[in-house]
C-alpha cells in the first residue's frame, strides 16, 4: 500500500484544508466541493485527510460497517448483537466517473431472488463508504442518474436497492467530497446545493511558495516513507485536535445573536431555501469547536459564510461563484451586538478564531471575491445602421441581449449516446420499450419476459413446488428509451453584415439562450466563428457551457463573410469528435443571415460545403438573422443545402406562436443516424 502525502505538508490552500477539517470535526456540515484548475493539490488533500480521521469501531464480519454500539436494524448482514466489535481505520472510497449503478449501490442476484426467494446482495460503494469518506473526482462529469442516487443516499443516510419487488436497505452515512475543474463543465444547481461547503483553489503566484511546493513534492517522490515520517508529529497533532474538537462539539453554544447574523446574511445575499442557514450554523459551531471554544463568535459566522454561500448564490450557469466581503462585513456589523458574538470586528484577512489549520510555510492569502465582467458599451440609438468597414474592419464586441427560453431542438432518430435530456436514445434509464437477452451482466430485469421464457420448461426441469425454476438462459434484459446528450456545435457569423450593434446583440442573446438550453440538457458545446478571410475554432467541444458564453461575450465582428470557411472548419471539428466519441450525435446550429462574400464564387463554394453535412446525415438548424423589410431568404437556401431547417430569431423563442417543438430534420429523414 502506497504512503499517502501528509495532510500537514500541503503548502498553502488554507481554505481547502480548513473546510476538510471542519467536516472531519462535524460530518453534519455536509461535505466539500473543491473547484479549481488542474494541478492544485485537490485530490492530494482529500486523500491525505483520510489518514487523519479517527479509527472507527465496527461489528466484526459486517460488510456494512455497522456500529457495535447501535447496529443498523435493517443491515442485510444482521441482526447484530450490541457491544464488542473491532477497530479499523476510516475508509476513503473513490467513485469513478464511469461507474455503473450496481457498482454504486450494490447488486442483487436476480436469479437466486426469483428461484430461491433469498436476498443475495453484493454491497456497493455506498456501503463501503459508510462512516468514512466518499470521494468523487471530476464530480461535474458524473452521469445524472448516479448523481440522483448519490444525493438520495447523502440526504437520507441510507441506500435502497430495489429490483422487481425485491428490496434491500442499509445505512450509508459518509463525508461527501467532490473535486472538479470548472473548465470542463458545471454542476447542476441541485447537486451544488447538496455540498455543505465549497472552496475555490488556485496555484499560488508567490515564487517562494511555489518553490516550497516543488521542494516538498520532490522529497516525497524520492522517499515517501521518510517524507511522511518527518511530518508524523504534525499529523498526530492534527489528529488529536480533531478528536478533541469532536468531543467539544456537543458543548458549543450557538446563541441567538449568532443565529440572527446567520439568518441576516443568508437573507442579504438572497440565498434560496433554508439549507444555507443550517449549513452555516453547523459550520460556525464546528469552527468554534476547532478553535477550542464553546461559544460561537462573529468571526466564526463570517468564515462560515465564506465557505457555505458562494456556490448557492449562482442564478445561472454563467454567473461566477463569489461573495462580496464588504457587504458581508456590513451585514454582520448591523446584526451583531449580542453577548455571544463579542465586540470584535471580523478579521477581513482570514478566517480568524484560530480556524486556520497548522501550516509550516508561507500563508496563502490569494482568496479574493470573484470579479465581475466589466460592462461593455451599450449600443446607442441608430447604431444598428453602422456597417463594418469594407474588406476587414473590426468593431469592438457588444453585450448580448437578455437570454430567453428556446424551443427544444433535437436530433432525429434513436441514439445510444451518453445520458442527457435532448434527443431520444436507448439508455439504462427511462421507459421500458421491450426485452432482449442480456449482453454481459444483467442490470435491468424484464420480469414478464423472463417468466414467459421460463414457463414452458417447468415440467422438464422437475418443478414440484410453488417456486418458478429459473435459469440464466431465461433472464431477459429490459430495453429502455430515454434521452441522450448531444454535441451542439455553434457556427456563428461574425462578419460585417452581422456587425450592426443592436443586431449582433440580439444574435448573441439568441446564442446565449441556446447555450443555457444546452447546459440544462447536459450537452457538450463547441463554437466556430467566421469573419474576414477565415474561420476559427473559438472553443473546441467541451462540457463547459460558461466557457462558451465567455468566448461569445468577447467575440469581435467585422469584415467579409467567409461562410464556406466556417462550414468547412465545423465539418472538420465534427470529424475529429466522431473519432473521439462515436456514440455522441451532433447538432450543428449555424447562426447567420446566409450571405457569403470573399473569394471566387463564394455562394457556390458555401453550397458545396453545406452538402457535406447533408451527405454525412448531420442534423442541423440555421438561425436566420436577416432583418429589415427586404429579405433575400439566403438562410433558408443554406438550410436546404444542409438538409436541415431554418428558424428566425423570433421563431426560436419557446413562447412564439410558430409551434412548441421543432425537430431538426437530417438529410436522410428520421431514420438516418446523425454523426
Amino acid at each position: 500500500m502506497s504512503t499517502p502525502y501528509p495532510f500537514t505538508a500541503i503548502v498553502g490552500q488554507d481554505d481547502l484544508r480548513l473546510a476538510l477539517l471542519l467536516n472531519a470535526v462535524s460530518p453534519q456540515v455536509g461535505g466539500v466541493l473543491v473547484r479549481g484548475e488542474k494541478g492544485t493539490a485537490k485530490s492530494t488533500a482529500v486523500r491525505a485527510l483520510s489518514a487523519l480521521l479517527p479509527d472507527v469501531d465496527v461489528v466484526a464480519g459486517c460488510r456494512f460497517s455497522c456500529d457495535p454500539v447501535s447496529p443498523d436494524p435493517a443491515c442485510p448482514d444482521g441482526p447484530h448483537e450490541r457491544g464488542g466489535g473491532v477497530q479499523r481505520p476510516a475508509r476513503m472510497v473513490e467513485l469513478p466517473v464511469g461507474a455503473s449503478e450496481d457498482r454504486l449501490v450494490g447488486a442483487l442476484d436476480i436469479e437466486r431472488a426469483l428461484a430461491e426467494g433469498v436476498k443475495a446482495f453484493e454491497p456497493g460503494l455506498l456501503a463501503s463508504a459508510h462512516r468514512g469518506i466518499l470521494y468523487v473526482d471530476e464530480v461535474n462529469l458524473l452521469h445524472d442518474h448516479l448523481v440522483d442516487l448519490l444525493l438520495d443516499a447523502a440526504a437520507m443516510g441510507a441506500s435502497y436497492v430495489e429490483r422487481e419487488g425485491v428490496s434491500v436497505q442499509h445505512a450509508s452515512k459518509f463525508l461527501l467530497v467532490g473535486t472538479m475543474n470548472p473548465e470542463e463543465g458545471e454542476l447542476r444547481p441541485q447537486l451544488l446545493d447538496r455540498f455543505g461547503l465549497t472552496v475555490e483553489v488556485a496555484a499560488s503566484r508567490e515564487p517562494d511558495q511555489r518553490v516550497e511546493v516543488v521542494r516538498r513534492r520532490l522529497a516525497y517522490d524520492d522517499d515517501p516513507a521518510a517524507f511522511a515520517a518527518r511530518w508524523a508529529d504534525e499529523e498526530a497533532s492534527v489528529r488529536a485536535r480533531i478528536v478533541a474538537a469532536r468531543e467539544l462539539l456537543p458543548s458549543v453554544q450557538l446563541g441567538d445573536a449568532a443565529l440572527r447574523q446567520i439568518a441576516a446574511t443568508c437573507s442579504a445575499f438572497e440565498v434560496d431555501g433554508m439549507r444555507a442557514d443550517i449549513v452555516m450554523a453547523r459550520t460556525a459551531t464546528a469552527l468554534a469547536a476547532w478553535s477550542g471554544r464553546t461559544d460561537v463568535l462573529a468571526e466564526d459566522v463570517r468564515q462560515a459564510a465564506l465557505l457555505a454561500l458562494p456556490h448557492r448564490r449562482r442564478r445561472s450557469p454563467f454567473d461566477a461563484p463569489g461573495l462580496d466581503e464588504d457587504k458581508l462585513d456590513e451585514t454582520l456589523e448591523e446584526f451583531g451586538g449580542g453577548d455571544d458574538s463579542g465586540d470584535e470586528d471580523p478579521d477581513p484577512d482570514g478566517p480568524g478564531g484560530g480556524g486556520q489549520p497548522p501550516q509550516d510555510g508561507p500563508g496563502d492569502d490569494s482568496e479574493s471575491p470573484a470579479g465581475e465582467v466589466p460592462a461593455q458599451g451599450e449600443p446607442s440609438e441608430g447604431d444598428e445602421q453602422a456597417p463594418a468597414a469594407p474588406g476587414g474592419g473590426e468593431q469592438s464586441p457588444v453585450r448580448a441581449a437578455e437570454p430567453f427560453r428556446t424551443k427544444a431542438l433535437s436530433v432525429p432518430g434513436l441514439g445510444e449516446g451518453a445520458a442527457g435530456r435532448r434527443s431520444r436514445a436507448r439508455t439504462e434509464h427511462g421507459r421500458t420499450t421491450g426485452a432482449r437477452r442480456p449482453r454481459g451482466a444483467l442490470t435491468k430485469l424484464h420480469l414478464a419476459a423472463t417468466v414467459q421464457a421460463a414457463a414452458p420448461h417447468q415440467r422438464a426441469r422437475g418443478r414440484s413446488g410453488p417456486g418458478l425454476v429459473v435459469r440464466r438462459d431465461d433472464l431477459r434484459q429490459a430495453t429502455r428509451e430515454g434521452r441522450e446528450s448531444n454535441l451542439v456545435l455553434f457556427v456563428v457569423d461574425a462578419s460585417g453584415s452581422m456587425a450592426a450593434r443592436q443586431r449582433m446583440s440580439a444574435v448573441k442573446g439568441a446564442v446565449l439562450s441556446l447555450l443555457l438550453d444546452a447546459y440544462q440538457r447536459r450537452d457538450k458545446v463547441g463554437l466556430v466563428t467566421f469573419r474576414g478571410k477565415d474561420a476559427e475554432v473559438a472553443l473546441p467541444p467541451t462540457s463547459s457551457v460558461d466557457a462558451a458564453a465567455a468566448r461569445l461575450e468577447s467575440l469581435p465582428t467585422g469584415g467579409r463573410t467567409p461562410l464556406a470557411a466556417g462550414l468547412l472548419r465545423a465539418h472538420d471539428v465534427l470529424r475529429v469528435e466522431r473519432l473521439r466519441d462515436p456514440a455522441r450525435r451532433s447538432l450543428v446550429v449555424v447562426v447567420t443571415d446566409g450571405r457569403a462574400t470573399g473569394g471566387p464564387d463564394p455562394v457556390a463554394l458555401s453550397g458545396r460545403a453545406a452538402r457535406l453535412f447533408a451527405a454525412d446525415g448531420v442534423a442541423s438548424v440555421v438561425v436566420d438573422c436577416e432583418s429589415g423589410p427586404v429579405r433575400l431568404g439566403l438562410a433558408g437556401q443554406l438550410a436546404g443545402e444542409l438538409g436541415g431547417t431554418a428558424v428566425t430569431l423570433d421563431e426560436l423563442r419557446a413562447d412564439s406562436i410558430a409551434g412548441l417543438v421543432r425537430d431538426v430534420q437530417g438529410s436522410r429523414g428520421n431514420g438516418r443516424r446523425a454523426a
